[in-house]
């Protein structure tokens, strides 16, 4: 079976520019909304994904879901500090293990309006637990003890007092800014202080968690079980990796929904144009129909044909969608995430985003040109040549 010449193709979409161009531009605007909130989902979920550690393990109060609904007592924190003999210790023998507070509060930002910020409280030993994960950019790092504060990167020029040297009230406590630094994911929206000197500031007696370092592949669901009896501490523990994991996932699903919402309703307009454009096409080209089937293509070559030029545009639209979302890579955007505070993360249009989008713009074309490649194959070239 003979197939009709592609070149052909190519010169019709070349012939019918207006008809072509109007079908393009109608599919890519699709695209590219899809492409846009498909590369949000990627940028929040690698936000927190790509700083999950499997050597690091998280204890919150049992039942919490999050930092921010978690309290564990100083003595709680004390114990899974010291007696759990999974965590790993530093040169000197000390437990790389470090109680920490977490709550967000209201702060001004730079271009006005409050939002909310996360506060951590830490202990030095922290900065042991992360290593280079969290490094200093400007400035210095806080003394412990003292009504200090280091900022994330992430929040300097967006909140209001975040510059090295700046003064920060929190409550009646005022802290300054002596460094602000670089961290992976969710740390670099953060505020990080003292965990006393925060604790007073925010009338917090509790703390949220307790970050530990253990060896990679340890069973933390057996560490938790041999808690289950215990009264004085029934923690929650997962890897760091599930529980930021478990932190984007809601959010990320709406990003994906909301995200498949839109393209659909536009993507339902973008297939009227197509089938409106291909159907033009093919009542301009009847005389060529007719001519193809009377020299031998079979009505299995014309629905082929027509049906890969309608691809072709579907694929020509995925492309301009794509070069649409492209400037946005690694543009920073910020949204309340599971916990309610502010984080600040950027565009990341992947290889997977791109895919996606293209599969998707193909099969926009593919749908838009079912009816209009039916019809044409169904014609005898009496017909055509008739209505040609």
């Amino acid at each position: 079976m003979a197939l009709v010449p592609f070149r052909y193709n190519l010169r019709s979409l070349f012939v019918r520019s207006s008809s072509t161009l109007l079908t393009v531009c109608a599919i890519g605007a699709t695209v590219a909304v899809l492409a846009g909130m498909l590369s949000l989902q990627q940028g929040f979920a690698t936000l927190f994904q790509e700083r999950g550690r499997d050597d690091l393990a998280v204890f919150l109060r049992r039942g919490a879901t999050s930092e921010g609904e978690s309290g564990l007592t100083r003595e709680q924190c004390d114990i899974l500090a010291k007696e759990v003999p999974e965590v790993e210790l530093d040169a000197q023998g000390q437990p790389l293990a470090s109680a920490e507070l977490f709550l967000a509060v209201r702060l001004r930002k730079v271009d006005g309006g409050e939002t909310n910020v996360s506060i951590r409280g830490v202990q030095p030993a922290t900065f042991a637990i992360h290593g280079d994960d969290v490094r200093l950019r400007d400035g210095r790092r806080l003394a412990p003890g003292s009504d200090e504060l280091i900022v994330g990167e992430g929040l300097v020029g967006r909140i209001a007092n975040c510059g090295v040297g700046d003064v920060l009230r929190i409550n009646t406590v005022t802290f300054r800014i002596v460094g602000v630094f670089e961290g992976k994911g969710g740390y670099r929206s953060e505020i990080w202080g003292d965990l006393d000197r925060l604790a007073v500031a925010l009338q917090r007696p509790v703390r949220s968690r307790v970050l530990a370092k253990v060896p990679a592949g340890t069973d933390l669901a057996a560490l938790e079980a041999r808690y289950t009896d215990d009264l004085r501490v029934q923690p929650k523990v997962q890897t760091e990796r599930d529980y930021l994991a478990s932190q984007t996932q809601r959010l990320s699903t709406t990003f994906s929904i909301l995200g498949g919402f839109l393209a659909v309703v536009m993507g339902i307009a973008a297939v009227f144009t197509g089938t409106n454009s291909m159907l033009a096409a093919i009542g301009a080209r009847m005389h060529e129909i007719g001519i193809l089937k009377a020299i031998g293509y079979g009505p299995v070559a014309i629905f082929a044909a027509f049906l890969g030029e309608a691809v072709l545009l579907g694929l020509g639209g995925g492309l301009f969608g794509c070069l649409l979302v492209l400037p946005f890579q690694g543009a920073e955007t910020g949204t309340m995430n599971q916990t309610f505070s502010e984080v600040t993360f950027a565009f990341r249009t992947t290889p997977v985003v791109l895919a996606w989008s293209i599969g998707f713009a193909a099969a926009l074309g593919l749908v838009g040109g079912l009816w209009p490649a039916l019809r044409a194959a169904r014609m005898t070239p009496v017909q055509a040549l008739r209505r040609g």
